[in-house]
């Protein structure tokens, strides 16, 4: 089963959501739903898909994400999109995991 760390970028609350996820279709779903009043994406419904990073394994997605979501920097974040070696070099930082 294919796992990937996905980036959703919301321009009415200019904020990102990091997450992962094996099925993004459903999962993206999930968030503009928008029914549960926990969840943070609830906020918004216009989120959308601003970064997708394919991972090997569960636990790699896991640790890309939580390494993500540690930054908490929107810059860190628009650089890994920017600079695509960065996410080559993030998911090998992570690959010995699988």
């Amino acid at each position: 089963m294919a796992y990937l760390v996905y980036i959703l970028y919301s321009e009415k609350l200019k904020k990102f959501y990091v997450g992962f996820t094996s099925d993004f279709e459903v999962r993206l779903e999930f968030h503009l739903q928008g029914d549960d009043l926990s969840r943070f994406t609830r906020r918004a419904t216009d989120w959308k898909l601003y970064l997708q990073l394919a991972c090997k394994s569960k636990e790699q997605a896991m640790k890309v994400e939580l390494h993500i979501k540690s930054m908490k920097s929107s810059t860190y974040i628009r650089n890994l999109k920017q600079y695509p070696e960065l996410v080559s070099k993030l998911l090998e930082r992570f690959a010995d995991l699988t």
